[in-house]
């Protein structure tokens, strides 16, 4: 049990994460707990309009400009949201610091102790309590994608998007910290599994 978590949801692009934010959220309400939710990019009001800028699809960016704008828009939601919440509310965030190692550093080659290193200084002490890894096979993947409206992130080729997928699985080696959710299976079978672990980590 955990005094107001911070859980994460990770996952690359059409893996079912906003459905099942959706659901916890529903959940939280009905049993009355206290809760914020962002995303990353976005959340705060700078931020929701870094998140524009980053995934306009006619933005061009090197990598490591993509990176600070990242980290520049967490940096918005360390002062505006994270900070005055942390330990007051549930917390709820769709990606998160796993999201950046996976894509800028397993994606895109970035160096991971720079990113690391970046997060400390944003976010000092404050850490995922828990987090659930979505994951999609290849094939789901580009029939969701195609099914909607595409952002710049959305157009990546896919073995970008497998080298993301398996970084995202290197850093989910911690099972006390992580869930992994195969988003090929049934909807109501993941359903389930997430709501059994939120309400053992908030004793509902």
């Amino acid at each position: 049990m955990f005094k107001n978590p911070i859980i994460v949801f990770e996952g690359i692009e059409a893996s079912g994460k906003s459905f099942h934010i959706k659901n916890v959220e529903n959940h939280l309400k009905k049993h009355k707990i206290k809760y914020i939710k962002l995303r990353e990019p976005g959340g705060s009001m700078n931020s929701e309009k870094i998140r524009k800028v980053i995934l306009n699809k006619k933005s061009k960016f090197k990598n490591l400009t993509d990176l600070f704008l990242y980290m520049a828009a967490r940096n918005e939601n360390y002062h505006y949201l994270l900070k005055k919440n942390y330990k007051k509310k549930v917390i709820i965030i769709d990606r998160f610091t796993d999201s950046t190692l996976a894509y800028q550093h397993y994606g895109m080659g970035i160096s991971k102790q720079l990113i690391k290193s970046l997060n400390k200084i944003i976010l000092k002490d404050i850490k995922p309590t828990f987090t659930f890894l979505n994951i999609v096979s290849m094939k789901n993947l580009k029939l969701r994608i195609n099914k909607r409206p595409k952002n710049r992130y959305d157009k990546f080729n896919y073995k970008f998007y497998n080298k993301v997928q398996k970084g995202f699985i290197k850093l989910s080696k911690n099972k006390n910290k992580y869930s992994v959710i195969n988003s090929n299976n049934e909807i109501s079978k993941n359903k389930k599994i997430i709501l059994n672990k939120i309400n053992n980590l908030l004793s509902i």
